[in-house]
């Protein structure tokens, strides 16, 4: 799903739009399979134990109970977040965006930026992402991590800050 367009100002292309990585779902892929197998496994011990009906079905409301409240927090919350989080590039500004409920967001004018940098190491190197740092004119320096193909998206930025000065220097 690219950036809305609609929320572009006019005659503003969108050059780049991005979601954190996805190694930032790994975790939470992870946590959904274990809380999944640790609930089975317990509603099985539970339901081989010889209890009081209405013990048992107790029990099991609040096993289902707890493990939606993991699940949800653990699983749900971190693919939202995921999901809801943007890192866009503009042919006039960077856009970086995030939230469901409460939104919030950065938006910095190419003609602001004074030096954009990225790291990133041995792991991130493996899945290919990295923290892009971007510092403007008169603010602490930004930086957005898991940015896929970070070094891409560093030279891309590069080269419209290039073209940005030249503009500038032609008026």
């Amino acid at each position: 799903m690219g950036y809305p367009e609609r929320l572009l100002a006019p005659e503003e292309q969108l050059l780049l739009h991005r979601h954190r990585h996805w190694k930032a779902l790994i975790a939470p892929t992870l946590w959904g399979v274990a809380l999944t197998g640790a609930g089975v496994a317990l509603y099985a011990w539970l339901d081989s134990r010889e209890l009081d009906a209405t013990l048992a079905t107790v029990l099991d409301i609040a096993l289902v109970v707890v493990w939606l409240v993991l699940v949800s927090w653990l699983v749900i919350a971190p693919y939202v977040r995921w999901f809801t989080t943007h890192f866009v590039i503009t042919d006039r500004r960077v856009l970086f965006r995030t939230g469901v409920f409460t939104r919030s967001g950065i938006d910095i004018p190419l003609a602001r930026i004074n030096t954009v940098q990225f790291r990133h190491g041995v792991i991130d190197r493996m899945f290919r992402t990295g923290t892009l740092v971007i510092e403007s004119a008169s603010d602490d320096p930004l930086e957005f991590d898991d940015i896929p193909r970070v070094e891409r998206v560093h030279s891309m930025l590069y080269d419209e800050l290039h073209h940005e000065i030249e503009d500038d220097e032609r008026r």
